[in-house]
């Protein structure tokens, strides 16, 4: 396989253990970033983007993201609180009125940030069409009850986060949510992601696939198990209503969408160069962050069935949950997405690191893979 990139000697061992990953012959393209100190020490990439594995992964190639998004829309919601336009602990519905429905009268920003406001799925099941809509899934969840009573325990929204702090996005900045966040992360640091991606740039992405015959870790095939065998449980609600969630990852009208929980396209490149950004204060200021960064729930997650630890649209490193550590400090955050996508910082050591893949594996939070480069990287710190 050959290695398209570079890297300073010093993480030679990184690189080989980049191209350790294509060893296995599933392994189709990915592409790795870490910045030190606002640094580029590697920048690698490898494979074949598409679907028949016969075009090669460029230095541009772009993927979905999926939930390394919510991070960059977490980021343009704290800069609208900054700003004065948007307030943490205010009433949701005091900027969206219909909100208030089904004794939602008093959830927060904060709650929907870090996962505490019991809306990570809908009851009534939608048509395929509906996941589109940007006005049909904001009515649904404006209308939903919560599936707890809000701030008491905490419960992934996997696709809901993205329609939820997106039409606050929406209301408080007088633009579109992608265009909100792409405006307010990407553009300052010349990062190349986007949030509603243009036809253009469709020749770009890679075709993304799953993996096959790898089961996963106990976390995975316990979730797998409700998925399949309870349709109206809200884990499985969560993700497979609408139906066409999990079918729409290479559809045009899926990248076309602005799905601020989940289908940011970009590269490692953009995620290491996004969390560099916010070590170094380009994106907050440093309250913001630290209120960001901070813990505000940490243990069984409602949806995902096993140890989450939150800030606001972030995910804390666990060091004690082998499927939940980032693999470097405890101080680390940042956002795994579907599959094995991961975007995070380690404030300690000032590193910010992107890695990315177009097969994807079956974790909940973090995938062997990124883990092992980080243990990797740590060493060679």
């Amino acid at each position: 396989m050959q290695i398209q990139g570079h890297f300073d000697l010093q993480f030679e061992a990184v690189a080989e253990a980049f191209a350790a990953l294509f060893e296995n012959p599933q392994e189709r393209g990915a592409a790795l970033c870490i910045q030190i100190g606002g640094e580029t020490v590697l920048d690698l990439w490898a494979g074949s983007a598409d679907r028949e594995g016969e075009q090669p992964w460029h230095t541009d190639t772009l993927l979905n993201l999926f939930s390394c998004t919510k991070t960059f829309a977490a980021v343009a919601a704290l800069q609208l609180v900054g700003e004065g336009k948007l307030q943490l602990d205010a009433p949701v519905a005091d900027l969206w009125p219909e909100f208030a429905a089904a004794g939602k009268g008093a959830i927060t920003l904060r709650q929907l940030l870090c996962h505490q406001a019991g809306l990570p799925a809908l009851r009534e099941v939608l048509p395929a069409a509906a996941l589109y809509d940007w006005s049909t899934m904001t009515a649904s969840l404006a209308a939903e009850q919560p599936w707890w009573t809000p701030g008491e325990g905490q419960g992934y929204a996997a696709l809901t986060y993205g329609w939820l702090v997106g039409e606050l996005l929406r209301r408080a900045d007088g633009c579109s949510p992608g265009e909100s966040i792409v405006t307010r992360t990407a553009l300052p640091l010349g990062l190349d992601f986007h949030v509603g991606l243009d036809d253009a740039e469709f020749h770009r992405v890679a075709h993304i696939v799953r993996g096959k015959g790898v089961i996963g870790d106990a976390a995975a095939q316990r979730l797998l198990k409700v998925v399949m065998s309870e349709p109206a449980a809200m884990s499985t609600r969560a993700f497979t209503n609408p139906p066409s969630i999990m079918t729409s990852t290479n559809k045009p009208e899926w990248r076309r969408m602005q799905q601020p929980a989940a289908n940011g396209h970009g590269n490692a490149r953009s995620l290491a160069g996004f969390y560099a950004g916010l070590l170094d204060g380009r994106l907050l200021d440093a309250a913001l962050l630290a209120e960001m960064t901070r813990e505000h729930g940490v243990g069984q997650d409602k949806t995902l069935l096993t140890s989450t630890r939150f800030g606001l649209g972030c995910m804390l490193d666990q060091p004690q949950q082998a499927n939940a550590t980032y693999g470097l400090g405890p101080q680390a955050f940042g956002h795994p997405g579907a599959g094995g996508s991961i975007g995070f910082a380690d404030p300690e050591r000032q590193v910010a690191f992107g890695f990315v893949t177009n097969t994807l594996g079956p974790y909940i939070l973090m995938d062997p893979r990124a883990q092992q480069l980080a243990r990797c990287l740590g060493e060679c710190l």
